[in-house]
């Protein structure tokens, strides 16, 4: 389902597999006066992309995904298409070898952050931040 696309707000895909906490970020970024578009999949994720009119100001990508494609194929799926490939992507997960942040970097993440080493409150202010930055 898309949220608001309120064409003067953020927009910030949010593809994340885990309902509960799918719930919890939108819920957050929406108080922050954020508008969402939740995907539990990144081939709904695609979909969306597709379809819009107005491309998110960034995409907030979990790495773990349920379904064919996890945050890696997503992002090289995203990153393959012109029309995609500078819309700003951070990567939330909960693991984080050195080998798998050096290989999402490489793909074109603009961040990779771990929700274990950081509460939603934080997560959701740093991704603020950047997509300040990034539009300013």
């Amino acid at each position: 389902m898309l949220m608001n696309e309120n064409t003067s707000k953020v927009n910030i895909m949010v593809v994340e597999d885990e309902d509960l906490l799918l719930q919890a970020i939108t819920t957050k970024m929406e108080k922050q006066g954020i508008n969402t578009i939740p995907c539990t999949r990144g081939e709904q994720a695609l979909d969306y992309l597709e379809s819009m009119e107005k491309l998110p100001n960034a995409i907030w990508l979990d790495y773990y995904l349920k379904g064919s494609m996890n945050g890696l194929e997503f992002l090289q799926k995203l990153k393959a298409k012109d029309e995609w490939k500078d819309i700003p992507v951070i990567v939330v997960s909960n693991t984080a070898s050195d080998e798998k942040v050096k290989n999402i970097l490489a793909l074109g993440a603009n961040k990779y952050m771990l929700k274990a080493e950081h509460r939603l409150d934080e997560l959701v202010d740093t991704i603020q931040n950047f997509i300040d930055t990034d539009i300013s």
